[in-house]
């Protein structure tokens, strides 16, 4: 996943992309860097998905523009609409589960 440094690029992001998943994380969350590869390689089997990732460390003002309260944090789009949001336990089979059927129905 490509990271974005910037609260203009993530919502350009989110308004261009029919499908998108934003990975919301922090530089000392180790659950987050755990956590980050397998999201990666699921969101691979779905290839109209494009997925990137943010610090919340280096772009502050994502936290309140977002309602972030905890990390990681996945924000899935569709149409510019948040259709899916995940955090802190993150369950990857049951993400992928609800992110396939918004999949199957838009591609």
């Amino acid at each position: 996943m490509e990271k974005l440094h910037s609260l203009d690029k993530l919502k350009e992001f989110i308004d261009k992309k029919t499908l998108a998943m934003v990975y919301i994380s922090s530089e000392n969350c180790n659950v987050c860097h755990a956590l980050l590869p397998k999201i990666e390689a699921m969101i691979e089997k779905y290839p109209q998905i494009e997925g990137k990732k943010i610090s919340i460390d280096e772009c502050t003002e994502i936290a309140g523009e977002f309602s972030i309260f905890t990390i990681p944090a996945i924000l899935f789009y569709v149409e510019g609409k948040e259709v899916i949001r995940k955090a802190r336990f993150i369950s990857v089979e049951e993400l992928e589960q609800n992110i396939s059927r918004y999949y199957n129905m838009f591609i």
